[in-house]
């Protein structure tokens, strides 16, 4: 009787996994139908310079409710300064102000809510998280000018932009970055790179029909097995985080074990 009430209960379980495996199917469907990015990013590698103001990004990015965004501060902070300017995310001009203006602490909070605001524009035009991060450097116009060719950033559209707003004027940028994709030159407005400068920083995960596919097959294969406490492998049967563990690793995924990981 025990083992039937086990068998039950974790029924219900994997059911849950299940319709969540399914939700994220339909999220990222309706992201890639709507323009929205793809692209997520779990994970950064900065510098130790950068890593100290982690905790101050935090704290703003709570205040601005763009908590889950902190990775992507910390790496325009790196791509900014490095961590050792005083105006560390360079965001005095996002207030009209002169370069360098403000200090460290005022220039994260001006930088997180400068980013906010970006984000907030993005939803209502729904264009994708890489024109936010663009327009981090060209400003906001930038994403307006991406609703208008699509919704999805490019970086034929950001070389596009630069071009018009540096008349084409065009500027030596030996960028490691840059070398490959043109040889080491820019236009003189903003820095067309700015995603590619922002993103190296960033752990990526792409979550594309494949992928999600791959995941609910994966997933699939386990419809009806016994619940187990602990197990995260067929040899083992799984619970809840072992199954979602799994599936997205046979996806190329890599997931904590438990939140705390």
């Amino acid at each position: 009787m025990k083992l039937k009430t086990l068998v039950i209960g974790g029924s219900g379980l994997f059911l849950m996994v299940f319709s969540l495996l399914l939700f994220v199917a339909i999220l990222f469907s309706d992201e890639q139908d709507s323009g929205i990015s793809n692209i997520h990013y779990g994970g950064v590698n900065v510098s130790a310079e950068v890593l100290a103001h982690k905790p101050m990004v935090e704290k703003y990015a709570k205040e601005y409710g763009v908590e889950e965004y902190v990775n992507i501060l910390l790496a325009i902070i790196q791509v900014e300064s490095g961590g050792t300017a005083e105006d560390v995310m360079q965001s005095s001009e996002s207030l009209g102000l002169p370069p360098n203006s403000l200090s460290t602490e005022e220039s994260i909070k001006q930088g997180v809510k400068y980013f906010s605001e970006l984000l907030a524009s993005s939803e209502r035009l729904s264009v994708d998280l890489e024109s936010v991060i663009q327009s981090y450097n060209y400003g906001g116009g930038f994403l307006g000018y991406v609703a208008n060719r699509g919704n999805k950033y490019t970086f034929e559209l950001a070389q596009s932009f630069s071009k018009e707003y540096s008349g084409g004027e065009k500027v030596s940028y030996p960028n490691p970055i840059a070398i490959p994709i043109n040889g080491g030159w820019r236009y003189n407005y903003g820095n067309m790179f700015y995603v590619q400068l922002v993103t190296q920083y960033l752990v990526t995960t792409e979550f594309n029909d494949d992928t999600v596919q791959a995941i609910m097959d994966e997933a699939l294969k386990f419809e009806g097995w016994r619940y187990v406490y602990g197990g995260a492998s067929p040899t083992t049967s799984f619970d809840c985080s072992g199954l979602t563990q799994w599936t997205y690793g046979k996806a190329g995924i890599n997931l904590p074990r438990t939140a705390q990981q």
